[in-house]
């Protein structure tokens, strides 16, 4: 049987989505993404009220169960079918645009998805829903069929996405124009490629600053560093950092910290401070990473370590020998 056929067998199991009543009230509501505008004659469409919120989970053909986000372990070519949750929350009928899209890790270390003008290139483009718009009435659920088929070439190691079901407005600015606003609310998607997986971690553009405080001969050492994850997998790893002195005297430690989640290629900003670090001339700081995946990383950095107080006794020393040969002067003259 060819993939071809096997895919188009999947897709007939897609049926329309089911929609079901749910009492309670709202939980939850949406978070607002701004999208940019598309340059065309925007289309009058409907207001969300105020009010309106709705969350989006995975499902089953009989309803969600307990898992909080879908996780798949496939090999190239395979496929499973599954169905995703879209639930009105509110009082008024809701019409969502539901789509998949590819996961990113922000600059910050969060985790997003890409906008609804963007196209997805990985996992996001490799699912089908049985709709991609739906309209759910006040307190009522719509389980849609979805099926996901990772290509035969597809690379070993981690694929994360998610599914997205949004509400889309248009507004005008005091000029006259337009904008539109996405709404959506989604739920993760992780799935891994069988196949060789390479965690790697690296740290670049290490540098230092140091600036005195307030307490003698003591201060606050800034760290900014980037972190990426070369390899296949996702990681969240474990940094730690240790600052020695001159002649590798020990200047102490920051307290361990687990970063983020960090997916395949993610390139992440960070800005650590330690405080009160002794003034000791010349520090050295070590960044570290590790995962539990074994992924490792370290780097170095080197800074002066100065402090005011440095400039203060320097003027205590000099004056102090100044008055001590001021007097010296005055003493000889008055034995002659």
């Amino acid at each position: 049987m060819s993939a071809a056929t096997t895919w188009r067998r999947s897709l007939t199991v897609l049926a329309l989505a089911a929609v079901t009543c749910l009492p309670g009230p709202a939980v939850a509501a949406p978070t607002p993404t701004p999208s940019a505008p598309d340059g065309t004659t925007p289309t009058t469409e409907a207001t969300p009220p105020a009010s309106a919120s709705w969350s989006v989970q995975p499902s089953s053909r009989t309803g969600p169960g307990n898992r909080p986000f879908y996780t798949y372990d496939l090999a190239p070519g395979g496929s499973v079918n599954d169905y995703v949750a879209v639930t009105n929350l509110g009082t008024n009928a809701l019409t969502f645009q539901v789509y998949a899209s590819d996961a990113f890790t922000t600059a910050s270390g969060g985790f997003d998805l890409l906008s609804a003008a963007q196209t997805p290139t990985d996992v996001g483009s490799w699912v089908q829903l049985g709709q991609n718009t739906v309209t759910v009435p006040p307190r009522s659920r719509a389980d849609i069929p979805f099926a996901l088929q990772v290509p035969a070439n597809a690379t070993p190691g981690d694929h994360v996405g998610g599914i997205v079901a949004s509400v889309s407005t248009t507004s005008a600015d005091a000029t006259g124009h337009s904008a539109r606003l996405e709404q959506r609310v989604g739920t993760r998607l992780y799935l891994r490629v069988s196949g060789e997986l390479r965690p790697s971690l690296r740290i670049d553009d290490l540098s230092a600053t140091y600036r005195p405080g307030l307490v003698p001969f003591t201060g606050t050492l800034e760290l900014r560093y980037v972190v990426r994850n070369t390899g296949n997998t996702r990681l969240a790893p474990g940094r730690s950092i240790d600052i020695d002195g001159l002649f590798g005297l020990p200047a102490g430690t920051a307290p361990a910290i687990e970063l983020p989640e960090l997916l395949p290629g993610a390139v992440v900003e960070r800005a650590d401070e330690v405080t009160g670090r002794p003034a000791l001339i010349r520090l050295s700081a070590a960044v570290a990473l590790s995962s539990e995946d074994g992924a490792t990383a370290r780097s170095t950095v080197g800074v002066w370590a100065l402090s005011w107080y440095y400039l203060l006794l320097v003027v205590v020393i000099v004056a102090a020998v100044l008055l001590w040969r001021y007097r010296g002067r005055r003493t000889r003259a008055a034995d002659e």
